[in-house]
């Protein structure tokens, strides 16, 4: 992954440099949901993975099992039935995922418009975390990377905050006022 870049600070005249030794091979991926339950605080549920057989033809991305165990993970967390509102990826359209999907009674899913990344809140979370754990940082090794990823996700996760606006931020707003700790 090229390092993300952000504002920084040099001496007057000089250009910031961050330094990359090379392109690495290796592949990851992560799957998240941005979920919200009326009356309680915004969630965030991701999954990442490294991918090691890329190169000899393994799977580049998430199999739709995996996005099958994500949203039973998330099922499980929330305690509620699931309206899933997503993105028009291939996996999301298979029609092992289609028959899963509709084989349960707790989940509902949407598409979104083709081409509508400003209406996938998921969209604001890689953004917020590209701009802060990941800018001007280069990557010693795919150890670092997936540290670095993991620490600024549980980050977002403690700030529902941060969820709340990657939702508001798509017309997406939570129906019902959250409960107030007394």
């Amino acid at each position: 992954m090229t390092p993300p870049t952000s504002r920084t600070r040099s001496q007057r005249g000089t250009t910031p440099v961050i330094r990359v030794r090379g392109r690495s091979q290796r592949r990851f991926s992560i799957a998240a949901l941005c979920c919200c339950k009326p009356g309680e605080r915004s969630r965030l549920v991701y999954r990442p993975r490294q991918h090691t057989d890329h190169k000899s033809g393994g799977r580049k991305s998430f199999a739709w099992t995996e996005y099958r165990d994500l949203l039973i993970a998330a099922h499980q967390q929330l305690d509620a039935p699931i309206v899933l509102i997503w993105d028009n990826l291939n996996v999301h359209k298979d029609r092992r995922m289609r028959a899963f999907i509709d084989a349960q009674d707790w989940l509902t899913a949407s598409h979104l418009p083709s081409y509508a990344p400003d209406l996938n809140p998921v969209e604001g979370i890689w953004s917020v975390l590209r701009r802060t754990t990941q800018a001007n940082t280069a990557f010693t090794d795919p150890s670092h990377l997936i540290r670095r990823l993991r620490h600024g996700l549980r980050q977002i996760q403690y700030r529902s905050d941060i969820i709340d606006g990657c939702l508001t931020g798509t017309g997406l707003t939570p129906t019902t006022p959250r409960l107030q700790r007394q």
